[in-house]
């Protein structure tokens, strides 16, 4: 069968971002060759209704394993997968990205001996079979990853899939028995953390105030976050800054953070980076403000300002909210 099985990660009442767009993903590849796009959802039964597993249906899912078991650690989700795999012949499993995404990826691809490629952005098909691509060399070049393995694990970049609604219609809910190895079962969730921020999730945000070295100080946040309330967006930042305790890893953007396309993505003084860069090349419009006019990040910007971000941020704050009204 060359079948794909996604899993779709779920908290209170809904399916991940990035996991519906791997399922709108799928479909559209599993239609290219002669499959079918099928999901993986595991958590208590209770909070897996059959309407919340049905409606991946909607994004091109013709049916929905449902396991019982404890929902957002690796090992319970390998063991699922791996089962539903093997009783199913699925040909490729596919992830939307993020840390779990890598952690239940790469121990499926060593329990199944599957072949295995991170930070996809791309995936085609050709002759009946499966390609991805990821950038190298700092994004400066892609590389084709074809499988060998009777299996093939693809994990893509946060955000590297969009979800599209296919319709209205609804998969077919099964239910799957999991014996959970031993180990699988020793880890227990103490807490989640799905919001990026204080009340938004970065990796959604329509729009976003990033901060980087030049603001000075942690202190220099506050004004992003000013600016951010007024536009009705989140404040992010660079790894520099996280690593030196100015603001939370949550919000982190790059190569070793969150990957984001919000539809403004405003930069202050932030050099740009090619670590940086990957995380947030693909944001409608962006906007720098940095006092270096040969600042790399000058070179993929919509909008430059060459100037002090801290006299700048706080006049675009008063005018922004005076064209707001307030």
């Amino acid at each position: 069968m060359s079948g794909i099985l996604v899993y779709a990660l779920h908290h209170d009442g809904a399916v991940n971002k990035n996991s519906l767009g791997a399922v709108s993903e799928g479909a559209r590849l599993a239609s290219e060759i002669g499959g079918e796009c099928h999901a993986l959802l595991l958590g208590d039964k209770a909070g897996l209704p059959d309407d919340l597993c049905a409606s991946l249906g909607a994004y091109g899912a013709t049916k929905v394993f449902r396991a019982e078991g404890p929902e957002g650690l690796a090992q319970p989700v390998v063991d699922a997968m791996a089962k539903v795999i093997a009783d199913n012949g699925h040909g490729y499993a596919l992830f939307g990205g993020g840390l779990l995404g890598f952690e239940i990826g790469a121990g499926l691809a060593a329990r199944l001996d599957a072949g295995v490629c991170m930070e996809v952005t791309a995936v085609r098909a050709e002759d009946g079979k499966l390609v991805a691509e990821r950038p190298i060399l700092k994004d400066s070049a892609v590389a084709q990853v074809h499988y060998r393995s009777g299996v093939g694990v693809i994990i893509s970049r946060l955000n590297a899939f969009e979800a599209k609604e296919a319709g209205s219609g609804q998969a077919a809910v099964e239910d799957v028995q999991v014996d959970f190895a031993p180990h699988s079962l020793k880890a227990s969730m103490v807490t989640r953390g799905e919001q990026r921020g204080a009340d938004v999730n970065i990796e959604d945000a329509a729009i976003l105030v990033a901060g980087g070295r030049g603001l000075g100080n942690a202190e220099g946040f506050e004004q992003l976050e000013q600016l951010a309330g007024a536009l009705g967006g989140a404040v992010a930042a660079t790894r520099a800054v996280v690593d030196a305790g100015w603001y939370s890893y949550a919000a982190q953007i790059g190569q070793t953070g969150k990957t984001v396309a919000p539809k403004l993505y405003l930069a202050a003084g932030i050099s740009g980076a090619i670590q940086h860069k990957v995380g947030m090349q693909s944001s409608e419009n962006i906007v720098a403000i940095n006092k270096d006019a040969n600042a790399p990040i000058f070179e993929f910007s919509d909008l430059g300002v060459v100037g002090d971000l801290n006299k700048i941020v706080p006049k675009l704050t008063q005018a922004v909210k005076a064209r707001k009204g307030g």
